[in-house]
């Protein structure tokens, strides 16, 4: 993973940030993604009866599609002098394909602008696409917004 200095970073705008590595969805993840946030729907958590659904096995959450994306961001190239990032929302989000329990997904990041806050604070609206290892559509697009805080106000 690089590190941009802010220069650098704001230079990105417009410009692909890069792709995540790989993460498998094994329904290992699943299941405990459904014991967590108590949604234990058939087409998650039951193989045999997922089997007979329209989409023949169990499939992810789409909340937990879109909850790693905080592990692919990781990926992404870090901006120097950083010392706190945080979720500050999505203006737009689409599940577009169900993820089946065993696929691998990776994140493709561009980054579309920087604004100021204040000193020392920037918001990131980054767009996002998940897409599914041997597929053509993707998991998930999203405008994702982010907030970056430094220590030196600048």
């Amino acid at each position: 993973m690089s590190v941009l200095s802010r220069t650098e970073f704001r230079a990105m705008v417009g410009q692909e940030l890069g792709l995540s590595d790989w993460i498998e969805v094994s329904q290992q993840r699943i299941d405990e993604f459904a014991r967590c946030t108590e949604d234990m729907q058939y087409i998650h958590t039951d193989p045999s009866r997922a089997a007979e659904s329209p989409f023949g096995t169990t499939i992810a959450h789409g909340f937990l599609t879109l909850s790693l994306l905080s592990k692919m961001v990781l990926d992404m190239p870090q901006v120097a002098g950083t010392t706190m990032a945080v979720n500050y929302g999505m203006n737009r989000m689409r599940f577009i394909s169900p993820v089946p329990s065993g696929a691998r997904i990776r994140g493709r990041f561009t980054l579309k602008s920087v604004e100021e806050i204040r000193p020392g604070e920037i918001q990131t609206t980054t767009d996002v696409v998940v897409e599914i290892e041997g597929k053509d559509k993707p998991a998930l697009v999203a405008e994702w917004l982010g907030r970056r805080y430094f220590g030196d106000n600048s």
